[in-house]
């Protein structure tokens, strides 16, 4: 990975997107790097389709606009796939990781990905329903990520998760969003 990795996610409100945005920029800036993550609404209502973002880096960000050129696009529900352009900017090497049913050589030409862009997918959402009952797929959607791009360790992402979830939630719920990340770290494939 490069100094500076910016990460753009797609998601609908309510799936935990800007979420696991937050949490992979708490695990990264923990780890010592310079973080930003955001969030980019449309109407802010359920299933509403949104857009959070990540910027990564070993020295000061002083960049404070969207990804428009990602690295890597995290797309947290597939359905938007078809109604929003989600390579938009893409570079050449971008790296595309969907939450769908479908394997990646299916993804890869739906989005007509280049030869050097690379395209993953795991079904975060049967992992999340699998783990703790309900379909947000932004735990194993963070599993993911840490996977593929390697910015932080899984344990140290998954003591992040604790950290952030134990504010909240009960200790099952932390539990079962451990077990999906590591999960997604397990079950992500290329193609």
């Amino acid at each position: 990975m490069s100094e500076t990795v910016e990460i753009r996610w797609h998601g609908r409100g309510g799936q935990g997107t800007v979420t696991a945005a937050k949490v992979l920029a708490d695990a990264c800036l923990s780890g010592g790097r310079h973080v930003q993550a955001f969030p980019e609404y449309g109407p802010e209502r359920a299933g509403a389709p949104l857009r959070a973002y990540n910027r990564v880096s070993s020295k000061e960000l002083r960049m404070h606009c969207p990804v428009l050129e990602p690295d890597i696009v995290s797309v947290v529900d597939a359905t938007l796939i078809d109604s929003i352009n989600i390579a938009e900017g893409a570079k050449e090497n971008t790296i595309f990781i969907v939450n769908t049913t479908k394997n990646p050589k299916d993804i890869r030409a739906r989005l007509n990905a280049g030869s050097k862009q690379k395209v993953y997918t795991l079904d975060a959402t049967k992992i999340a329903l699998d783990c703790f009952g309900r379909a947000l797929p932004n735990s194993p959607m963070l599993g993911a990520v840490c996977k593929v791009t390697g910015l932080i360790s899984l344990e140290h992402l998954l003591e992040d998760v604790r950290k952030s979830f134990g504010k909240k939630f009960s200790q099952k719920i932390i539990d079962g969003n451990l077990e999906a990340t590591k999960r997604g770290y397990e079950e992500v494939k290329e193609g």
